[in-house]
């Protein structure tokens, strides 16, 4: 049974003033060379006039990366509404996308937050105006974190927290703010890793010893717990789910072991979510209940952020295998490439590579032909038993079955698996109306921040 949804507005217009001017400028950035995707009929537009021209898919160049509007909106509503329905808050994952635009559209939506990855994007994220902000690692440059102190003391009404891992750790960044007398704190969530895994304490002692370090400190606060199972495992069999469980379990176990070692009454109790996304909620969930056992006033927030895009490899998969345990989530992305040579039978090359689409979970999917006749009719074609074989800086290698229908000239529409490494790829990147449509149309931009 689901907790019923109340729709609340979490963020005043005035908490988001700052997003939706950087958003706006973007929109009305003049247009040139230095984005490939631009063509030199935009040139001296700006974004926002072009999509008003509506522009159609056959006018962009190859390749291209578009994504799919409609799409595009219904994973973030349905991504929230579905968290919302369980009680859960949702700070989804900035670096999959570095997109403002995007970001501003999940914090409408209801987002609790924005996650990051690094310092860089800390950095853009507050020149931005992101008004809540979690660093999904650590943070011990000692330049970086007495910048940090300093910029904070200047928003004082951005919401900033951090992981931490260990004594060492919290050492550096306490001498980091000693060193220049700051007085803010510093709201840490410690890490919880796994055997053999990525960063985060191994087991409830050193949890303890970290918490011990943080709370003898003046510049640090502890708030939380925080892990990441989605680099545990990458399946979806019961060997694989139990796997996963198994972690959420212990992040559980150590959230519940820290319960009175906590500096806030709200404590964070954080996953990613974005593969497993079901068993976060199934068991870190029931955490925000007040039942004998559990931290009394726990948040569960979810960093969610593969969802906005989803893709059409590994995440449709898992997607997929979560059956109705979840939201429905389809791929927004798409990358469009020219067959420009036909050199052997049963070889096609095309003019997208490594440089335009992701390789490092699985090679591009072939969808579909798109064919431009001189009448300007268009045809279009499903490409069954269609592969790519292999890809070059900027080439494309597909295998074609005897009777495919592939001519030189004709546009291809990829599947792509992994957004993260898809959206590095663009700094712009073209919003369609319909990317499956006949007549797909150019109804505005996302611009990205790598």
């Amino acid at each position: 049974m689901t907790k019923p949804v109340h729709t609340v507005k979490l963020w005043p217009d005035s908490a988001l003033d700052n997003l939706t001017a950087v958003v706006a400028a973007d929109r009305n950035r003049i247009l040139d060379w230095r984005d490939k995707v631009t063509i030199p009929s935009w040139y001296g537009s700006t974004a926002s006039a072009v999509a008003q021209e509506s522009y159609g898919l056959d006018a962009l160049s190859t390749p291209v990366m578009t994504l799919d509007g409609v799409i595009l909106e219904a994973n973030i509503e349905g991504m929230q509404s579905w968290l919302s329905a369980r009680g859960l808050k949702h700070a989804p994952h900035g670096k999959t996308t570095m997109a403002p635009e995007i970001w501003l559209q999940q914090l409408r939506a209801g987002s609790w937050g924005i996650t990051v990855a690094n310092e860089p994007q800390l950095r853009l994220a507050l020149a931005v105006g992101v008004p809540r902000i979690l660093l999904a690692n650590l943070l011990i440059r000692p330049a970086g974190v007495t910048w940090l102190a300093a910029t904070l003391a200047e928003l004082p009404d951005t919401d900033f927290y951090c992981w931490i891992d260990s004594v060492s750790a919290a050492d550096q960044m306490c001498d980091a703010l000693e060193s220049t007398g700051a007085t803010c704190q510093i709201k840490v969530l410690l890490e919880v890793g796994h055997p053999a895994g990525r960063t985060g304490v191994r087991t409830v002692t050193q949890a303890h010893e970290v918490a011990n370090r943080v709370r003898a400190s003046d510049g640090l606060r502890l708030v939380g717990v925080a892990g990441f199972e989605g680099v545990v495992t990458h399946g979806t069999d019961e060997e694989s789910l139990a796997a996963v469980d198994g972690f959420l379990h212990q992040l559980v176990a150590v959230h519940r072991s820290l319960g009175e070692a906590y500096e806030v009454s709200n404590p964070i109790l954080s996953a990613g979510g974005s593969a497993y996304f079901d068993r976060v909620a199934q068991i870190l969930g029931p955490e925000q209940d007040d039942q004998p056992g559990t931290v009394p006033g726990t948040m569960v927030v979810l960093r969610s952020g593969a969802y906005v895009a989803n893709d059409d490899g590994f995440y449709r998969e898992t997607t997929l295998a979560r059956g109705d345990n979840g939201p429905t989530l389809r791929s927004a992305m798409h990358v469009w490439a020219r067959v420009i040579s036909l050199p052997e039978p049963g070889v096609a090359f095309l003019d997208a590579g490594r440089r335009d689409v992701p390789f490092d979970l699985s090679l591009p999917e072939p969808q579909l032909l798109r064919r431009l006749d001189e009448s300007g009719t268009v045809h279009s074609f499903e490409l069954n038993n269609h592969s790519v074989i292999g890809l070059n800086d900027q080439h494309a290698e597909m295998s074609l079955p005897p009777d495919s229908p592939i001519r030189v000239g004709d546009v291809v529409r990829f599947g792509l698996a992994h957004p993260c490494t898809a959206f590095d790829k663009w700094s712009l990147i073209p919003v369609l109306d319909d990317a499956a449509g006949m007549s797909p149309v150019v109804t505005g931009f996302v611009r990205t921040y790598f």
